[in-house]
């Protein structure tokens, strides 16, 4: 008969669902790096802007004097350069790679800047590419770094099982739009944080509403925000609503994320200044 569990992970020699043990190792980053907090920017799928949410948390961490890193693990999708107007190639040495630095001073280090023609499609199987995030974590110098922000592909495949597997994470930020059927995608995405025993830190609501600029009135383009009652069934912090906003998509075209002046994600920046303390 089995004996009883006494919630004692450490003195168990069989591994169940209440089993708080990490069962994979985290690898280390580069020898040279030093970085405090990690953060990863997810969703169980696409187009509902995890690229937008990780400039726009990376600029405003980088305004609060904190110097910020960006690592673009969507390796056949990246955006994250375009987006900061970042150009040229990495470049290193026998110790590492190093990032390259946005105008704004944002360590940037994405597969497009290792393409000769960044319209050139990466065309590789999910192992090689997850070798390759793998080498952006190990092989990539990121020197003080306060914040590492992590954007991810979307889904819960090969990328971020092996971010969550390797990667010390301080926790990961949920990103979802209106439509009611991202209900079910949020659930994945928390499901597989719980599996992988990841701390999410909350959601954030991305093409929250159109906010008309002659009137003022604010359209549900994509129908009533079920924000809430996400956050209610799953236990999560709303971390920021972001609108749809013409101006805003114009600069990420344009490059220059970094002149964006918004205030949308506040309590998520907050919430981030706090893992400061909690580690002090």
């Amino acid at each position: 008969m089995a004996e009883e569990c006494n919630h004692d992970c450490s003195s168990c020699g069989t591994t169940c669902g209440d089993d708080t043990r990490r069962t994979s190792s985290y690898e280390e980053p580069n020898e040279l790096s030093k970085i405090r907090h990690t953060i990863a920017v997810v969703s169980g799928k696409g187009g509902v802007g995890k690229s937008l949410v990780t400039g726009l948390l990376a600029v405003s961490m980088s305004r609060k004097g904190r110097h910020v890193g960006i690592m673009d693990a969507d390796i056949t999708g990246p955006s994250i350069p375009k987006m900061f107007g970042v150009t040229g190639e990495v470049i290193g040495n026998q110790a590492g790679a190093y990032p390259v630095k946005s105008s704004g001073g944002i360590d940037v280090v994405s597969m497009n800047l290792f393409l000769e023609d960044t319209s050139d499609p990466v065309v590789w199987r999910g192992p090689v590419i997850s070798g390759v995030v793998k080498q952006f974590w190990q092989d990539v110098i990121w020197n003080d770094v306060d914040y590492l922000f992590i954007d991810m592909p979307p889904g819960t495949g090969d990328v971020p099982l092996t971010v969550m597997q390797s990667i010390k994470l301080d926790g990961i930020i949920i990103v979802t739009s209106p439509q009611e059927l991202v209900a079910m995608i949020v659930e994945k995405a928390v499901k597989m944080a719980s599996v992988m025993k990841v701390p999410i830190l909350g959601v954030v609501e991305n093409m929250s509403y159109f906010e008309c600029p002659d009137c003022g009135k604010q359209h549900k383009i994509f129908g009533e925000s079920h924000l809430e009652e996400i956050a209610r069934d799953y236990r999560l912090d709303i971390l920021g609503r972001i609108p749809i906003q013409p101006g805003l998509a114009a600069k990420c075209d344009a490059g220059q994320i970094e002149t964006v002046e918004a205030d949308y994600l506040k309590t998520a920046v907050d919430n981030l200044l706090a893992l400061e303390n909690n580690n002090n």
